[in-house]
């Protein structure tokens, strides 16, 4: 297994990194209703991950219902005497209970959500804490000072951040500089083959920061891996035959022509289309670490596939041509002049 540094910390995390959205089976109250694991399957995922070197797990309070997915983390983790061999990252910010303070990134908040995470997973620090989305509504130096709290604590060892605008997360780095806190040394976000709105303006700013990008859903929710034919209904079971809005969304001209390339790539390179689309991310700058998820081992096996397939640089151009996509004003009128942006 490939290591690499978390953006400009000293952390080493392998190249790939377990998300635990789906352990656990919740109830019809949760988003995920119908499209998780067993807790059984989830410690076999878990297990067998780390004995491939993926000692690097995601998830968050708001997985499953009542943070079911860091208690299912945090069992295994007890259970199999793991934790020190793990290298733990959670998230908070999304509504968990009743009442306004339930929600947000708030100081008030965010001295529960860590105490609450802590018992559920069953450990006495997190190592890497992540706010899941930003919050307009609480200044971000509140947000920082109580995460930088957390840290000088003991309980949080690194922060980092997930589904930021770009304005806001300069912002952030700014104050963390200018008031001396401990600052993000990492960026969470949905990046694909098909969603790559990130290299407008997150990509170059994460570079300049030193920041590590951690993509999610890097198979666009399953679509990469093959399973899909245009003009055919989704196979049964698969994630997207619930979620029926994003497949329609990405039925469209860009995303076969992008899927065809991939498939043709696996081809050529004896290799599986979602090995394919994660050596792709993997290929990028400023990406530490692909996190995927797995509902069986078999799916284990084949993402880590992904993480052993080294593309040339013609595949990678290739999969960019295929790929491509509107840049928009200014950065199409930059890169126009400059070749880039």
């Amino acid at each position: 297994m490939e290591y690499r540094t978390l953006g400009n910390s000293g952390l080493e995390v392998p190249v790939v990194c377990l998300g635990a959205m789906t352990f656990g089976e919740a109830d019809d109250k949760s988003f995920m209703h119908k499209v998780g694991c067993d807790e059984q399957t989830s410690f076999a995922i878990m297990s067998r991950a780390l004995e491939r070197g993926v000692n690097f797990i995601d998830t968050a309070d708001v997985y499953g219902q009542d943070g079911l997915s860091e208690r299912v983390v945090g069992a295994w983790m007890k259970e199999n005497h793991t934790r020190d061999r793990v290298v733990l990252a959670t998230k908070f910010r999304f509504r968990m209970g009743e009442g306004p303070n339930s929600t947000g990134a708030s100081r008030y908040r965010i001295v529960r959500t860590v105490e609450d995470s802590l018992r559920r997973l069953q450990t006495d620090r997190i190592d890497l804490y992540q706010i899941h989305m930003q919050d307009v509504a609480t200044p971000e130096e509140e947000t920082l000072r109580a995460l930088d709290d957390l840290v000088r604590a003991g309980k949080v060892l690194y922060l980092g951040a997930s589904n930021y605008a770009a304005y806001r997360l300069v912002d952030s780095q700014w104050i963390a500089k200018s008031e001396h806190l401990h600052r993000f040394v990492s960026l969470q976000m949905q990046y694909s083959l098909l969603v790559r709105d990130l290299e407008r303006e997150h990509i170059p700013l994460c570079k300049q920061f030193g920041l590590g990008v951690l993509p999610w859903s890097p198979l666009a929710g399953g679509f990469l891996s093959g399973k899909y034919q245009k003009d055919q209904p989704p196979p049964a079971g698969v994630r997207l035959e619930k979620w029926k809005e994003r497949l329609a969304d990405m039925d469209n001209d860009r995303a076969w022509r992008t899927l065809d390339a991939v498939r043709a790539v696996a081809t050529a390179r004896e290799t599986t289309l979602t090995a394919v689309s994660i050596a792709w991310l993997l290929a990028k700058p400023t990406v530490s670490s692909v996190i995927f998820g797995a509902r069986s081992l078999e799916q284990l096996d084949d993402n880590l596939k992904g993480a052993e397939l080294k593309l040339s640089a013609e595949e990678v151009q290739r999969l960019d041509d295929a790929s491509a996509w509107e840049l928009g004003y200014p950065y199409k009128f930059l890169a126009n002049i400059q070749k880039r942006w």
